[in-house]
């Protein structure tokens, strides 16, 4: 019999936040003060912590999703902007705009739209009625 394990179930909680925070494996099992391995057997010995692990990620996931998303369209917010006039503070609410960003936009059709923006396209050479490619030598073949 080996040693008892150290996992708790407070850990299935601290796990989905950390990976909604964005947290990988590494750092996970960082801060529970593990190897990586131990997390992996974990995930796999306790379905709820597995589960856990999954749906943080898939909140951080979508988090950057919308944000390529706002990159690749193009998005505008409110700020303020603060400056010294006549050594009085002056803050100026602001719209600022964000252009398209053509490598995001590029990024997010070659993976929601990989069929019609993938870079190489898949060729393939067949003989008469779809057979294979027959190919006969020349006599100047030969001579090599």
């Amino acid at each position: 019999m080996g040693r008892p394990s150290k996992f708790e179930e407070a850990f299935i909680a601290q796990a989905e936040k950390l990976c909604k925070l964005g947290a990988t494996d590494m750092e996970i099992a960082d801060f529970f003060e593990v190897e990586v391995r131990t997390l992996y057997r974990w995930k796999a010995e306790h379905p709820e912590f597995c589960q856990a692990l999954k749906a943080g990620k898939d909140v951080a996931d979508e988090r950057v999703e919308r944000s390529l998303y706002a990159r690749a369209n193009g998005y505008e917010h409110d700020e303020v902007d603060i400056r010294v006039v006549d050594k009085e503070i002056v803050q100026t609410p602001i719209r600022k705009y964000y252009p398209p960003d053509t490598t995001a936009a590029i990024f997010w059709l070659k993976n929601r739209r990989p069929e019609q923006w993938r870079e190489t396209k898949a060729v393939e050479l067949t003989g008469s009625n779809g057979g294979p490619v027959v190919i006969q030598a020349t006599a100047a073949d030969e001579r090599i």
